[in-house]
């Protein structure tokens, strides 16, 4: 799936650093192999997330340091946030196209489910989760 199919299916929006006017037709055309959603960025880093898009409702820097340690290809940010500029400057020095959208992660996951953009795989030998720390 490219990343303009991406934007149509979630009615998604690009957001970009105050200098760049739109992105290039390259990222537009990037094409992502997977799609996972989490809010703990530890979950993702037990997911084979490579050329990937990752949905979350973090909007911290933070959240673009962790999708670039795994090779991300872009983050879809939901439920109508709004990073701060040191997000988008982090995500665009990156590479790492940053979206977003109103829909709720739920919705959005399964608008790219069904048009067929494959889940993430969870890593053999990655840790299960611990359902005690929440």
């Amino acid at each position: 799936m490219r990343l303009a199919d991406v934007l149509n299916i979630v009615q998604a929006r690009f957001f970009l650093p105050d200098s760049v006017q739109s992105p290039s037709p390259s990222v537009l055309n990037r094409e992502l192999r997977v799609g996972g959603s989490a809010d703990l960025m530890s979950d993702v880093l037990c997911y084979d997330m490579s050329q990937g898009l990752l949905i979350t409702g973090l909007i911290n820097p933070q959240t673009v340091r962790t999708a670039e340690m795994v090779d991300v290809a872009a983050i879809l940010i939901v439920r109508g946030k709004t990073p701060p500029p040191e997000t988008i400057r982090t995500a665009w020095e990156a590479g790492i196209p940053l979206l977003g959208t109103q829909m709720t992660m739920f919705e959005a996951c399964g608008r790219l489910y069904m048009a067929n953009l494959p889940s993430a795989v969870r890593f053999a030998g990655a840790p299960p989760p611990d359902c005690t720390a929440h």
